[in-house]
């Protein structure tokens, strides 16, 4: 079992950056892959950024690629996603989920076992 707990969304201008923390609680966190999802209203979860257990995978989605970056901190039992160049299009609720996969990352929702509740994110332009 693990718990996680999203934290950093707001409000921004597009343009601007976040940095979004996922914080974990529970077994040993460096077994666990963790994706960041995102949902915005309407639309089907989907996939952000993920990364492996061990930290030496990382895949992320087309749209976010070159403005987002996801590193881990296993001591700290924490990922983070920092958000650059933000756009309008990338406002929605932001979930981290973990997965019992150490050495890849899933892209597919279904794999993640648990979920955090989410932070809100809205970029304005």
């Amino acid at each position: 079992q693990v718990q996680l707990v999203e934290s950093g969304g707001g409000l921004v201008q597009a343009g601007g950056s976040l940095r979004l923390s996922c914080a974990a609680s529970g077994r040993t966190f460096s077994s666990f892959a963790i994706g960041w999802f995102r949902q915005a209203p309407g639309k089907d979860r989907e996939f952000v950024a993920g990364i492996s257990g061990t930290g030496g995978t990382i895949y992320y989605a087309d749209s976010v690629k070159g403005r987002f970056t996801i590193s881990r901190e296993n001591a700290k039992k924490s990922v983070y996603l920092q958000m650059n160049s933000l756009k309008p299009e990338d406002t929605a609720t932001y979930f981290c989920a973990a997965d019992t996969a150490y050495y890849t990352v899933h892209v597919s929702r279904s794999e993640y076992a648990y979920w955090g509740q989410g932070t809100q994110v809205t970029v304005s332009s």
